[in-house]
C-alpha cells in the first residue's frame, strides 16, 4: 500500500513515503516562516514552542520516509541530531515557563 505510486508530477515518481518525506521537509522548512513571523510580530528575535513542535514533527516524517520509505541510514543520521536539539529546547522552553518569568 506504501510502495505503490500515486502519479508522476514533473518527472518525479510520488509514493505515499515520499509524500511522507515531501510534507516532512515542507514542515522542517516552515518552522521558518513561522519563526519569522513570531519575531515581526514581537518587534525582537523569537523562537515560538511551536517552532520546536513542528521540528519534531517534520523530523519525525522525514526519519519514517527514510527508515521506511528509502532504508536510507544516512537520511535517519542526518535527522536524529537535529530532531534531538528540538526535543531538547522544547523540553527546555517547558520547564522554564513552569518555573515562572523570574525564574
Amino acid at each position: 500500500m506504501m510502495r505503490g505510486v500515486i502519479g508522476v508530477y514533473f518527472g518525479v515518481v510520488l509514493t505515499p513515503w515520499k509524500l511522507v518525506g515531501f510534507i516532512g521537509a515542507l514542515m522542517f522548512a516552515g518552522r521558518w516562516v513561522l519563526q519569522a513571523w513570531a519575531t515581526k510580530r514581537a518587534g525582537r528575535p523569537m523562537i515560538p514552542r511551536s517552532f520546536w513542535i513542528i521540528s519534531l514533527m517534520g523530523s519525525a516524517m522525514v526519519t519514517s520516509y527514510f527508515i521506511w520509505g528509502k532504508n536510507d541510514a544516512v537520511g535517519v543520521l542526518t535527522n536524529l541530531l537535529p530532531a534531538s536539539v528540538a526535543l531538547y529546547n522544547l523540553v527546555m522552553d517547558i520547564r522554564s515557563a513552569r518555573a515562572g518569568p523570574h525564574a
